[in-house]
């Protein structure tokens, strides 16, 4: 093995680590997760990404690939494997018009700030420090889903090493195929070493969190939800609740908008739900878009995540939302989230993208974070609560798993995008080199 790591070595542009350098330690941790690597290739570019996924294949040694390192199923690293580091492929390029290149190891703090200039966005998702590549591959929900779709909806092409080691492009024209796959498929088809997007004009939003008490959210979260179900889709809004740090039981109800649109469409849009309760608090403004993410951070060692998530059918969201207020109004552990779905997300037909859950009214996600044994004491809890939202949801979103067994690949791909997905991946990638993901077996059928 040694042997092999020294060759690497040589053909290598950028950097490998292996045990015993002294920034091993945190070459091979990600911001979530922690594992111990037989080696961490630091790509300094595409033919470094190449040569990573050939010693891979042919080694036969597991491969991890990361982008920003934020998966919360930790995705981004592994014991015993090659984690291919893309961080040095962060470019961010305009070519011309609103087109925009895009490096495969970039974060969105850098794309935002690269666009501003040029009164540019893309619809990202919350998080400055979250990698563009594992955020767009698996969908992109963000504070623009209503008004500009998913981030994976503004992808115009894509730049990509596939298993067998070629250099692909894919887009609507060429390799068509793949396309539709990595648009929801997330890392199963090869390593994206650059996307090209189509970007929006805008650079501003306005943005706050309005919170009610906590006593009125059983007649607050249903009206909210079907207000912004048929609300404009400038609005774009997540309601949290039930929030342990903050009250627990107590803890004000959370209403944060994003209009993306003049001040005349926010205070239009907004305005109704001021109306929905008692307003303790009102912090909406206008703000740049940079402004707007959360700066993330990682997490402190022996510490855990717990995060699920599910889609709520529009016929399902009154009797979602008030079984939510019911669970809120009991102690729990974790954060409630609901984002609102529909608008321009919603219009793209399920069968254009491997991203399927087109028709969701709603995803409702629980968040928990703290030492090992306290997310254990809490899961039978977090349980509970999912058990009694079962009846009014389906589905899941990758990007907010925590998990990826056999039963969140069924709930992330419904049967038909996976059947396609698991013959595209026979043909892309038969001996399955990109399986640290939520993986998709391949299927040795044909495609289409």
């Amino acid at each position: 093995m040694l042997e092999s790591i020294e060759a690497l070595r040589r053909s290598i542009g950028g950097r490998v680590i292996a045990a015993g350098d002294a920034d091993y330690d945190a070459a091979s941790r990600t911001p979530l997760a922690a594992a111990e690597p037989a080696v961490v290739v630091q790509a300094g570019g595409a033919d470094d990404v190449r040569t990573a996924v050939a010693f891979a294949a042919t080694s036969g040694m597991p491969l991890a690939v990361r982008g920003g390192g934020h998966s919360f199923a930790g995705f981004g690293t592994l014991d015993g494997g090659i984690v291919l580091d893309l961080a040095a492929l962060s470019g961010v390029e305009l070519l011309g018009g609103d087109r925009v290149r895009v490096g495969g190891g970039a974060r969105w703090g850098a794309v935002c700030a690269a666009l501003a200039p040029h009164g540019l966005v893309i619809s990202s998702g919350d998080t400055a420090s979250v990698g563009v590549g594992g955020l767009t591959l698996s969908g992109g929900i963000g504070w623009m889903v209503r008004s500009q779709g998913l981030a994976l909806d503004s992808l115009a092409a894509v730049e990509l090493v596939t298993a067998a080691g070629e250099f692909v492009v894919a887009d609507r024209e060429r390799n068509a195929d793949l396309f539709w796959a990595v648009r929801g498929g997330g890392g199963n088809f090869g390593v994206v070493t650059a996307f090209e997007f189509e970007a929006h004009p805008g650079g501003e939003l306005t943005f706050g969190r309005i919170t009610f008490p906590a006593a009125e959210a059983g007649r607050i979260l249903p009206a909210w939800a079907e207000y912004v179900h048929g609300a404009p889709d400038e609005l774009s809004s997540v309601a949290k609740l039930a929030n342990p740090f903050a009250g627990g039981r107590e803890a004000p109800v959370e209403i944060v908008v994003a209009v993306d649109g003049d001040d005349d469409a926010a205070r239009r849009v907004i305005d109704p739900i001021r109306r929905l309760g008692t307003v303790l608090g009102d912090d909406v403004a206008r703000r740049a878009y940079a402004d707007v993410l959360e700066p993330g951070g990682a997490l402190p060692p022996g510490f855990g995540l717990s995060v699920r998530d599910a889609f709520v059918p529009a016929p399902s969201l009154r009797e979602a939302m008030a079984t939510l207020a019911e669970i809120a109004g009991e102690e729990q552990p974790a954060v409630i989230s609901v984002h609102a779905l529909g608008g321009a997300m919603g219009r793209v037909p399920s069968e254009e993208t491997a991203f399927a859950h087109r028709d969701a009214a709603a995803m409702i996600t629980t968040f928990a974070g703290g030492p090992q044994p306290a997310l254990a004491a809490a899961a039978p809890a977090i349980t509970r609560t999912w058990d009694r939202l079962a009846p009014h949801v389906s589905g899941a979103y990758a990007n907010f798993l925590a998990t990826a067994s056999a039963d969140d690949v069924a709930a992330v791909y419904p049967e038909e995008t996976a059947r396609r997905l698991g013959a595209l991946k026979a043909e892309y990638d038969p001996h399955n080199v990109f399986a640290r993901n939520h993986n998709i077996a391949p299927e040795l059928q044909p495609a289409r």
